[in-house]
């Protein structure tokens, strides 16, 4: 077996607030290998948000190890780390962080120019527009986030996660912000990415929405308290067919 892409060994992060320290994360040891669709739950200050930020090499642990990839995040400076973020790694946020007038192909060329070496334009321009056709936004390009659903920012910011070609996609409360139906489109791409190859980290506070991936990881008090793989685990297919049921059962069922 090949080595994890993500090692913590006793890893934790400790803040200091006037005279308290606060134990965000506690001594925190987990290997997730490539291909794996992870998600990390728990209540809000059980430490899975500090988690998903020393994962994104956003924040350093204060104790333990951390490897990405087999490279020691702690040995690394400011600038090999926003390096490393770019070439590695892709994010996927609740409130999809765009930029409101930029096209919805300008926002995902946007992780490109921070590469090194710099691409050509027209290449830039030509996986920008791959990115977009992957994700269903192939006839949305000129399009504004604010012309836009909810779900279809979304599907522009997983398209922006994707464009370097990451290694790994960490994905922070993606369907925090949208109905039922938008939220199993978007984890069926994700499901769609995870069987292409992609590892996904997702962060979620959902049940429902954990369930989709294929390991949960649960948080408590700043610990892993659990950590199995899912044993019901939805598919997106499925639960969008009896959604539609579902709403057809309605539909009879009201009067004309």
């Amino acid at each position: 077996m090949s080595s994890p892409i993500i090692q913590l060994d006793r890893t934790a992060r400790v803040y200091r607030t006037g005279d308290v320290d606060v134990h965000a994360v506690r001594s925190v040891s987990l290997n997730i290998q490539r291909g794996e669709f992870v998600a990390i739950m728990g209540s809000s200050g059980s430490g899975k948000s500090t988690l998903m930020n020393i994962l994104g090499c956003l924040d350093r642990a204060t104790a333990g190890a951390y490897h990405l990839d087999g490279v020691n995040i702690s040995s690394l400076t400011r600038r090999q780390l926003a390096t490393l973020r770019n070439r590695k790694l892709g994010f996927v946020f609740q409130n999809f962080n765009l930029l409101s007038r930029t096209t919805a192909l300008e926002n995902v060329e946007l992780p490109m120019f921070y590469r090194k070496p710099l691409m050509a334009l027209r290449s830039q321009r030509q996986r920008a527009m791959q990115a977009l056709e992957r994700v269903g936004l192939a006839d949305r390009l000129h399009h504004r986030p604010n012309q836009l659903s909810g779900g279809q920012q979304q599907r522009i910011a997983i398209a922006r996660a994707l464009v370097n070609e990451p290694e790994l996609v960490l994905a922070d409360e993606p369907t925090g912000n949208l109905d039922t139906r938008t939220s199993i489109d978007i984890m069926g791409l994700f499901q769609e990415l995870n069987d292409s190859g992609i590892t996904i980290v997702m962060v979620t506070h959902e049940l429902d929405i954990a369930s989709y991936c294929k390991r949960m990881v649960i948080m408590r008090d700043g610990n892993v308290i659990s950590d199995t793989p899912t044993t019901h685990r939805r598919m997106a297919d499925e639960e969008r067919a009896r959604l539609n049921e579902a709403e057809r059962d309605a539909s009879l069922d009201s009067p004309p």
